[in-house]
């Protein structure tokens, strides 16, 4: 009964950012920062598979992996509101929405510098994303704070969903990695 309150808990937490899809709401920076990885399907899949991977995980590398891919996440924000273009960039997503989702589907276990630097890796192109899609009228701050927000809310829900789920649940986590991949590749095909 206590996990099924925690799995409405959360989809309570996340489902009034439907209300940040009106229009109107891009002169507010945290809101419009709040909307972006929930409604960009690419990051919200990818941010939830980091919270799955770390879940996965043993020790400090549950906490490690979601917190590395928030602090380079921002300093790609933080590129991307400079202007600073990467070659590449929605292929760098897809690719990093593919290859979490594989870490997912076979539970990997990488040694932390991997896994970290890996998580690093592909927040990087996400936040560069996430700066150059800045409002014109928002605050960067707040919008950094927003997308921040956001991330770590679906980084606890891939979390919570893995340690909250029955033991005999685990292939359908490992099966919800292979369908984020097979979404990676999609957008990388097309």
């Amino acid at each position: 009964m206590q996990r099924f309150k925690v799995l409405i808990a959360l989809s309570l937490l996340l489902s009034p950012a439907a209300a940040f899809a009106h229009p109107g709401h891009d002169h507010s920076g945290l809101l419009a920062g709040l909307a972006h990885p929930l409604f960009g399907l690419d990051h919200l899949l990818a941010m939830l598979a980091v919270g799955l991977w770390a879940a996965q995980q043993q020790g400090t590398a549950r906490w490690a992996l979601p917190l590395s891919f928030v602090a380079s996440m921002l300093i790609g924000g933080l590129l991307g509101f400079s202007g600073v273009q990467l070659p590449l960039l929605e292929g760098a997503i897809a690719a990093s929405v593919l290859a979490l989702g594989l870490l997912v589907a076979v539970a990997a276990r990488l040694p932390m510098a991997v896994a970290s630097g890996l998580c690093a890796l592909f927040a990087l192109s996400h936040g560069v994303a996430h700066g150059l899609e800045l409002p014109s009228a928002a605050s960067p701050w707040a919008y950094a704070a927003g997308f921040s927000a956001a991330t770590l809310l679906l980084h606890a829900g891939g979390y919570a969903l893995v340690r909250y789920l029955p033991k005999a649940a685990a292939p359908l986590v490992r099966i919800a990695g292979l369908g984020t991949a097979s979404a990676g590749v999609w957008w990388l095909v097309s």
